[in-house]
């Protein structure tokens, strides 16, 4: 009997072991750079130290010297940088823009598994990394969490040119409770939740509140603001584009039928074209 337990144990420390490992959603610099060699698409990882957190924050780009317009991507949770790399290897796209992706503040390599559920104060990071790359003509694009990211981004920042929400979690009054969340918040199961998770579960016991705190911006953008959500989407509710009708002033909105929540990675040919739009026309606005 002893014996038995005994496995027992083990057989568990090694599950919850590969699942902490395999369940991180991220990607090594050895790993990205492999891949974008294999392709001959040249890119560069960095780091910038922000002052308002004082955390070193992870950031990919694929530049192109003749490029003057730049998109940054913000991912959702639990997530990394890794969710946007079939952007960053598009050609069409490499072509036309600057492209960026982040590590958010508890993920990837930004501080892996401390999180921070404040979207206020992400925004501000983010609007540091914005200035301290020194960018103009910029484009953000952000899924699920990463979209009212995105959009507060846009209300600190005039270089900030157009916004794509994808999936975005926007409206406070239609967040809904995941009760796989309240594993992250128990002090008996909170050890047994992979880091990315407890990241994610963290963010999302307290992104009602967080919205609502972000809310008093939205009247202040004039940008276009696109928002593509689908219509079977479980995870955050297709209402929310009714949300996005009435607090934002110059917005676009694309339902996709019988789509879910993943859109951004499991069908990016929805969501390319239409980055593809706003730099085209970003091109033309600032043409001399």
């Amino acid at each position: 009997m002893k014996t038995k337990t005994q496995l027992l144990v083990l057989i568990l420390i090694g599950v919850l072991f590969a699942s902490c490992t395999a369940l991180q959603y991220r990607e090594t610099t050895e790993e990205v750079y492999l891949r974008h060699k294999a392709i001959n698409i040249p890119t560069e990882i960095t780091t910038f130290n922000s002052k308002v957190i004082d955390r070193n924050i992870r950031v990919q780009a694929v530049k192109e010297s003749n490029n003057n317009i730049n998109v940054i991507f913000f991912h959702g949770s639990p997530s990394s940088m890794a969710a946007w790399r079939d952007y960053l290897i598009d050609t069409s796209l490499v072509k036309k823009a600057n492209l960026y992706a982040v590590d958010r503040p508890g993920y990837g390599y930004s501080g892996f598994g401390d999180e921070l559920t404040s979207i206020k104060t992400q925004a501000k990071v983010m609007n540091e990394l914005i200035n301290d790359y020194n960018l103009e003509n910029v484009i953000l694009v952000g899924t699920s969490y990463g979209g009212p990211l995105a959009a507060r981004i846009a209300v600190l920042n005039t270089r900030v040119k157009a916004l794509i929400m994808v999936s975005p979690a926007l409206d406070p009054n239609q967040e809904k409770k995941i009760w796989a969340s309240r594993l992250t918040q128990w002090w008996l199961t909170r050890w047994l939740v992979p880091t990315g998770y407890r990241v994610a579960g963290d963010e999302k016991t307290t992104h009602a509140k967080e919205l609502e705190k972000i809310e008093d911006g939205w009247e202040t953008l004039k940008i276009p603001v696109v928002h593509i959500h689908g219509t079977e989407d479980k995870v955050v509710p297709f209402g929310n584009i009714n949300y996005s009708k009435e607090v934002f002033e110059n917005i676009t909105v694309i339902p996709i039928s019988n789509a879910g929540h993943e859109i951004a990675w499991q069908t990016p040919e929805l969501v390319k074209p239409e980055i593809e739009v706003l730099i085209t026309t970003l091109i033309e606005d600032i043409k001399p």
